[in-house]
């Protein structure tokens, strides 16, 4: 089966061969991690681990798409899990992101088996997740409702089917989280890091309109009151705040604006058309009008991995991570790592987000680190902090693990 995608016009409106034995893991059902706060820890920083398109069918039986010629044999769903394995050992993430085909339908026999298995490694990490969905997780036994809602019965999970705020939204799996400051300091209370989730979609369901799915006017009207409470609450009393927040976005499809970039405004590789909706729903306006979203991420364009930055947001791509899934043989698969670290107050203790960094990482021997760089600071306003970065990705990377 042909799984790359039409690249519809838009309109405004390594396989490594891993010898690495996969237990079968339990899964249980929630809430093991309740009503949790999410909150940087002691060091002051907050790590994300972004994983997009598994692409997940029926494990061990299910094959590798575009790898190698020397890499196909015993390649399979087992490949993928063994990168998640690896990631979140290296990385230690505080909260894991999968963000969209986590599943590819046509080919998982059960859908319901098929997410157990794809979530297992982060399920027995104990490390928070969360999901959202792609365009493809709905094509096997359940209903993109009925995935949305097998995920939330996981363990550890913080996914949600929709805010219970919003009683009539499109989509599924439309919520945000607030990531609270470090426990003890002025701001254990406050969120200093918005977490925005949103459903994509699929495909389009207006017959005059061809294409991929888009954010609908009733998300939007959800994000735009979700901001403006959280904005209100940051810049209240107590510890009250000058600016909003930051925030970061995490959904599947990319925005029309994501074709604004060429290989002298992104840091990363574009070597594929941006397969964004056929027309502009506005949703990247109405992030840039709330003022607290400071970088997209979304997945879909498996051999995208840039990230470039318009009107003082960064869109970024993660980049391929599954082996069932279209790639690009020799080019290794990869997931994207985000850190927001706290500023250090003169008194001691941590106060508000100072930077966002990011890097992605490669399925290769040694898990290389790549493609480091600063995508917001609070005293440069987005400007790349050369020096900083280069300094604290090297004292990361001199200790990584060698697999």
């Amino acid at each position: 089966m042909m799984m790359n995608k039409k690249r519809p016009p838009v309109v405004f409106l390594p396989c490594v061969r891993v010898s690495v034995v996969v237990f079968l893991v339990l899964v249980c059902f929630k809430p093991s991690l309740g009503d949790q706060k999410l909150r940087f820890g002691r060091d002051g920083e907050f790590k994300i681990l972004q994983v997009a398109d598994m692409h997940y069918a029926d494990g061990k039986t299910t094959p590798c798409e575009d790898v190698l010629p020397t890499q196909v044999a015993g390649c399979s769903d087992l490949n993928t899990t063994a990168f998640v394995n690896r990631m979140i050992l290296a990385e230690k993430p505080d909260l894991i992101v999968f963000t969209g085909d986590n599943i590819f339908g046509f080919d998982a026999t059960d859908a319901a088996k098929s997410l157990n298995a794809a979530f297992a490694p982060a399920i027995a990490s104990n490390i928070p997740w969360v999901a959202v969905l792609g365009n493809h997780d709905q094509e096997s036994t359940l209903s993109r409702e009925g995935v949305m809602k097998h995920i939330v019965t996981l363990k550890n999970t913080l996914s949600q089917v929709n805010p219970p705020e919003a009683h009539i939204i499109d989509g599924f799996g439309n919520y945000n989280l607030e990531i609270g400051g470090v426990e003890g300091s002025s701001f254990k209370n406050k969120s200093v890091l918005n977490l925005y989730f949103l459903d994509s979609g699929d495909y389009s369901t207006v017959p005059a309109i061809g294409g991929y799915g888009w954010i609908k006017p009733s998300q939007q009207l959800w994000f735009e009151r979700t901001s403006a409470k959280l904005r209100r609450e940051y810049m209240s009393k107590p510890a009250a705040q000058k600016a909003p927040a930051p925030g970061l976005a995490y959904f599947h499809i990319p925005l029309p604006e994501f074709a604004s970039f060429d290989s002298s405004n992104f840091t990363g590789v574009k070597q594929e058309g941006i397969s964004s909706a056929s027309v502009n729903s506005g949703f990247f306006t109405t992030m840039v009008a709330a003022g607290d979203v400071k970088a997209v991420f979304t997945g879909h364009d498996h051999v995208n991995d840039f990230c470039g930055q318009l009107t003082g947001i960064q869109l970024c791509y993660a980049g391929g991570f599954g082996y069932h899934a279209y790639g690009k043989a020799g080019w290794e698969r990869r997931a994207r790592v985000v850190v927001a670290s706290l500023e250090k107050l003169e008194k001691g203790g941590w106060g508000a987000v100072k930077s966002i960094k990011t890097w992605k990482r490669l399925d290769d021997a040694h898990l290389t680190a790549v493609d480091g760089q600063v995508l917001w600071s609070k005293s440069s306003s987005g400007r790349f902090l050369l020096y900083d970065i280069c300094h604290s990705l090297a004292q990361r990377f001199l200790s990584c693990p060698r697999n």
